[in-house]
């Protein structure tokens, strides 16, 4: 604690009270009414093309594998992208947190916003492949190039690059690395500081190498990560087997405030449950977009159907691991947050080996989103100022970042996230509620390519003869 800065000159306590009145009043309203709007006019597309989505996760009809060789993002590569920066410390301290503050009901609710929310991110994602442009060596795009040549309002783009150069660049790196550097300073006993240079450097390494390194970094540990701690939750499952269903019981009753005396626990646990849920799978908030608009793919309903499964593989799967291991535990009412709240409960279930597992989840979920968050923050900055000077600059204050992450306390790094994901998202939202009829345009599109019998079906940029689509064209 004694490593923590003294910084009482920025108002944490403001901050917090401008995002939860955000978050109470704005976003969640937002998330929801978009979420069933789009589910609705998609046909529940996130449920009818399942079967789609798995069978094209590795071969979704884009460039074959060895379109890598000629420095092109696959569509899988720009899937384990966005799915480096949604399986991050969300999934282990952000799950504990909303459990620790808003009880088991808040998992209830995170499903309930995963299920609705894969509309959304379908969505964006298959705007920002609409949208994309054309770079020197593969494409690039996002939220805030589709407010530029879809919306045709280019300071809304600017506004939003901001935005997540500030949320996704900056404070959410500081969020997962002090988590990271508080896990490694606990289990070996080295002063955070020290922790935090080398985690820097270690980035420092990755993103200086560019896009290409960083979805081959992606691509490789993504995979491993996410199988492997799933594994680890089915061992866990299996050997508490007989308490499921009690366990699945609570959580329903605590949703809807049935075990609770107050009433406004019920308010707590939703806000929760969507908050720490869209800080796990980003739907609706513009980020994985960045990532989706990488992909050389024929349709862009490709894109838009792999970042839908995204939303599920993070926060149906892997969030319901961290949720079902710290439930079964006992232990979320022990008084502890956050990653210790994690750690306490793996202990329990698989003594030190728990412990020691956790530490290299940790540190393989901290490190893959931060490299991803970084690609976001990046994209973005070429949006606002294409230099490499501003790229280059951008690298140093990244590290920089992560140093910071060691720094901080936990809740002071929280409230400036929040904040940022607030802002973030109803600037998207206002975007692809605006575009939607695009999205809506290119399902059909796909739906009917494949009734006619197109097995992959390929998008003809002339169905949008009024539309900028450089990078279709």
């Amino acid at each position: 604690m004694e490593y923590i800065l003294n910084l009482e000159f920025i108002k944490f306590d403001l901050i917090t009270s401008i995002s939860d009145w955000l978050w109470t009043y704005v976003v969640i309203t937002m998330l929801v009414g978009c979420a069933l709007f789009f589910t609705w006019n998609l046909r529940a597309v996130q449920f009818t093309m399942l079967p789609t989505m798995i069978k094209n996760l590795f071969s979704p009809g884009n460039e074959p594998i060895e379109s890598i060789g000629r420095r092109k993002i696959t569509s899988f590569q720009a899937f384990a992208i966005s799915l480096s920066s949604r399986v991050g410390t969300g999934n282990l301290a952000g799950v504990a947190s909303a459990i620790f503050v808003g009880g088991p009901g808040a998992v209830f609710w995170m499903w309930v916003m995963a299920l609705l929310g894969a509309s959304t991110a379908f969505m964006e994602a298959t705007l920002a492949q609409l949208f994309k442009r054309r770079g020197k060596e593969t494409f690039y795009g996002g939220p805030a190039y589709y407010m530029k040549f879809g919306l045709k309002r280019p300071w809304m783009g600017v506004l939003f690059a901001c935005l997540i150069i500030y949320g996704f660049g900056l404070s959410n790196q500081i969020v997962q690395s002090n988590t990271l550097c508080d896990a490694i300073s606990h289990a070996f006993h080295v002063p955070m500081p020290y922790v935090a240079a080398g985690l820097a450097l270690l980035t420092l390494a990755i993103i200086f190498g560019g896009i290409h390194r960083i979805a081959r970094f992606c691509a490789i540990i993504v995979p491993f990560m996410a199988f492997g701690y799933i594994l680890l939750a089915l061992y866990i499952l299996m050997a508490n087997v007989s308490q499921i269903p009690a366990m699945l019981s609570l959580i329903v009753r605590s949703a809807f405030g049935w075990e609770q005396a107050a009433g406004g626990a019920v308010g707590i646990a939703v806000m929760q449950g969507v908050k720490r849920g869209l800080f796990s799978n980003e739907a609706g908030e513009g980020s994985a977009p960045n990532a989706a608009a990488t992909a050389t793919i024929p349709h862009p309903v490709y894109q838009g159907l792999l970042q839908s499964f995204g939303v599920f593989t993070d926060t149906l799967v892997i969030c319901t691991c961290t949720a079902f291991i710290i439930l079964l535990s006992g232990l979320y009412t022990d008084g502890s947050d956050g990653i210790i709240l994690t750690s306490h409960a793996m202990e329990h279930h698989l003594g030190s080996f728990g412990s020691w597992f956790l530490l290299a989840a940790i540190f393989l979920f901290a490190y893959s989103t931060i490299i991803a968050n970084y690609f976001y923050g990046e994209t973005n900055v070429r949006y606002i100022c294409n230099k490499s000077w501003a790229v280059v600059l951008f690298r140093c204050l990244s590290g920089i970042v992560v140093l910071l992450g060691g720094f901080m306390s936990l809740q002071q790094a929280w409230s400036i996230v929040d904040l940022a994901m607030a802002l973030m998202t109803i600037t998207n939202l206002i975007a692809v509620l605006s575009l939607s009829r695009y999205a809506f345009r290119l399902l059909q599109d796909f739906r009917e390519q494949r009734k006619a019998g197109e097995e992959k079906p390929v998008f003809n940029p002339d169905l949008f003869p009024e539309a900028d689509l450089e990078g279709w064209r």
